[in-house]
């Protein structure tokens, strides 16, 4: 990855003013009047848009830089390519750094700057890797090309081909510092005035610099989702926690001043969630379609301050793909600037102390689409499309079949929504909303929003907002995915992960009114991907995994904590007790405690990931993904493991019917599956 240079906390409008000629090497142009913002199509929270209906897959990955996707983005990248599901990867930095591409044994002055072949040949280590992640040598020769883009320019294109399988690189090639050493995408995106030249990299078909400015940017990754109609878009962390680290420290760990990930990831998720918001609203204008996308945001340098969630085997397969990335001085790859980016090759990945391929963390993790039953037997789960919440009701009871998804609106969401069903059967959705997602000096703003069910199983009433724990917009950005869950006094109880890394929580009295947010006692940082759940007494239950040990609190008082988890954890609430389920760091087997504390027994359902657990007469059913990624589910003495249908994303949901039970996610084609394992036929 690549070290961070501070920038100054906002650009002096003066300072960025300077001639062509003197920024003809790099990359920064300006203009002495501030550029209007432009008034590009908004958001709509309005429910009742059509949504498309295209049922192909295509996965687009947005990156700050060469590698950022082997490092982030794996392995669930590594599972859609796997299945042949093709793969467009957009690179908006050239990478190029200081231009030196360090050989590990020599000094790093030893090593002459020459940016354009730097970003050649980080450029040639992905072909190498993803020409072997699609079954082939890692030098076959690639197909490079140029791609006319949203308002003319142009940009290189490599395309590999093997079989079904597919993968195109975009290269933007944008720089990753201004002339004055400051961080070129961050600046991008606050002031609206600045401009950015390309890096034209060595050997590249392009030939000419093309200028960015902010608005160029989200308008070419918009044109580019446009094109390619991606089902699945992953990106990186919009919102990194808030991390304080000294100096050496920050420096050492490649952070932004403040915060746990690098600038230009920041800058590049935020980017690619402003071009997300404006595809939906010009392809929604004027009556047309929702595009059908499910998106999924991957922590960044997080990774280094958390517990290592990849048991070896998922983790050996994760760090092969950088070998060939990487590469080696003494290889013959046919690319005269180089064979990789040399100081990530070989097995410096595991060695490197920072730990950043040694853990997969989802920026909104959540337990996949909300999922009740109706009156008739008939499934309805809940999840959010096109950054909007949307319900799919299945076809028939029992059938595994499920009709078109109907637009509930609220959007822009995160992808994760929280669920409560009242006693009276109806359902209430939370939602994360991006309030605001203002680059060029405006507002950026999230907020906790609720959607309540009119009748069960109808219509709902308008979206309402329930503001944010935090004060501020900087603060009310690093906020959680909410988790919520009915009491049987009436009550609903809704918790947030706060700006701080403890819970955040708000009550709904049984008469609708909503009490103040309030914080959760404790000093004890937790991740998200909280857990709530009542017990046979009628008591809440919240669990989250914190740095060393998993927090508890019983109706919002601080319980003894238990051993440590590597991810969210699973709970089930049985007549007699709550019992815990979880991994351990970096391990494979699956951990079973009392939530009272005891000794941790083994579980017998080996894999990686969050597990979900649900109690019925038989004992405890598991939910959750075996060591190759797929879908498995364990019930009484039975394994049983998902090995067709669409490939699934994230974490799937389950449901226990008098049929059995039944696990309900979204696939890569962005629509619902449905899973019966105790019933083939229907799986």
């Amino acid at each position: 990855m690549d070290a961070v240079i501070p920038e100054p906390t906002r650009v002096r409008r003066r300072s960025v003013v300077a001639s062509a000629a003197a920024l003809s090497l790099a990359a920064l142009a300006g203009c002495s009047v501030p550029r209007p913002r432009r008034k590009a199509p908004a958001a709509d929270p309005a429910p009742g848009l059509a949504i498309a209906g295209s049922r192909h897959t295509q996965l687009m990955q947005i990156a700050a830089h060469p590698d950022d996707d082997l490092y982030f983005m794996n392995p669930d990248a590594r599972r859609m390519i796997d299945a042949g599901i093709p793969l467009l990867c957009v690179y908006v930095t050239a990478g190029e750094h200081d231009g030196r591409n360090h050989i590990p044994g020599r000094g790093r002055t030893d090593t002459p700057a020459d940016p354009p072949a730097y970003s050649s040949a980080r450029h040639q280590g992905l072909r190498q890797s993803y020409a072997e992640a699609i079954g082939l040598g890692r030098f076959t020769p690639w197909r490079k090309d140029l791609v006319t883009l949203r308002g003319g320019r142009r940009a290189e294109i490599n395309t590999l081909t093997n079989g079904a399988r597919r993968v195109d690189l975009v290269f933007l090639n944008l720089p990753m510092h201004t002339p004055r050493r400051w961080m070129a995408l961050p600046a991008l995106w606050s002031d609206r005035r600045l401009e950015l030249r390309t890096v034209i990299a060595t050997d590249s078909p392009v030939l000419k610099a093309e200028t960015y400015d902010y608005d160029k940017l989200v308008d070419v990754l918009a044109g580019l989702m446009e094109t390619y109609r991606p089902t699945v878009i992953h990106t990186l962390d919009p919102d990194p926690d808030i991390q304080h680290s000294d100096e050496k420290t920050r420096k050492f760990d490649s952070e932004q001043p403040g915060y746990s990930d690098h600038g230009d990831h920041t800058a590049v998720a935020s980017f690619s969630w402003a071009a997300m918001v404006r595809r939906v609203a010009e392809a929604t204008k004027a009556g047309g379609t929702v595009p059908a996308f499910a998106a999924t945001a991957f922590r960044g340098y997080y990774n280094r301050h958390w517990p290592k969630n990849l048991p070896p085997q998922v983790l050996r397969e994760k760090a092969a793909r950088l070998v060939p990335y990487g590469g080696d001085a003494s290889w013959k790859c046919g690319n005269p600037s180089g064979c990789g980016d040399y100081s990530v090759g070989g097995d410096r990945p595991l060695k490197n102390v920072k730990g950043w391929v040694r853990a997969t963390h989802y920026r909104y993790p959540g337990t996949g689409p909300a999922v009740v039953a109706e009156e008739d037997g008939r499934l309805t789960a809940y999840g959010v499309l096109g950054l909007r919440a949307v319900r799919w009701r299945e076809n028939a009871p029992g059938g595994g079949l499920w009709g078109e998804p109907e637009d509930l609106g609220g959007g822009p969401l995160a992808p994760a929504l929280g669920s409560a069903t009242l006693a009276d059967g109806r359902v209430l959705l939370f939602g994360l909303r991006f309030a605001a997602l203002g680059g060029h000096g405006g507002p950026n703003r999230r907020e906790i929003v609720l959607l309540e069910q009119r009748s069960p199983g109808g219509p709902f009433l308008a979206w309402k907002g329930l503001d944010n724990p935090e004060r501020g917009d900087d603060r009310g950005r690093r906020i959680g995915v909410p988790v919520a869950v009915a009491a049987p006094d009436g009550r609903v109880h809704l918790f947030v992960r706060n700006a701080d890394k403890g819970v955040s929580t708000r009550v709904r009295r049984a008469d609708g009114s909503w009490e103040r947010w309030r914080t959760l006692p404790g000093d004890e940082e937790v991740q998200d991907g909280l857990r709530a759940l009542v017990d046979g007494r009628g008591r809440v239950h919240l669990f989250a995994a914190g740095r060393e040990e998993i927090r508890h609190w019983v109706d919002g008082v601080a319980a003894a904590p238990l051993p440590g988890a590597g991810d969210p954890v699973g709970a089930v609430a049985t007549a007699a007790a709550v019992e815990l389920y979880f991994r351990a760091p970096a391990t494979k087997e699956l951990l079973t405690v009392p939530a009272t504390g005891g000794r941790a027994r083994t579980a017998a359902f080996d894999g990686y990931g969050a597990v979900t657990a649900a109690a019925d007469v038989r004992g405890t059913v598991l939910l959750g993904r075996d060591l190759r990624g797929r879908v498995q589910l364990r019930r009484g003495g039975s394994l049983h493991t998902r090995t067709q249908g669409v490939v699934a994303l994230g974490d799937s949901a389950l449901r226990l019917t008098p049929q059995g039970a039944v696990a309900v996610g979204i696939g890569a084609d962005a629509h619902p599956w449905t899973w019966r394992p105790e019933h083939p036929a229907t799986g």
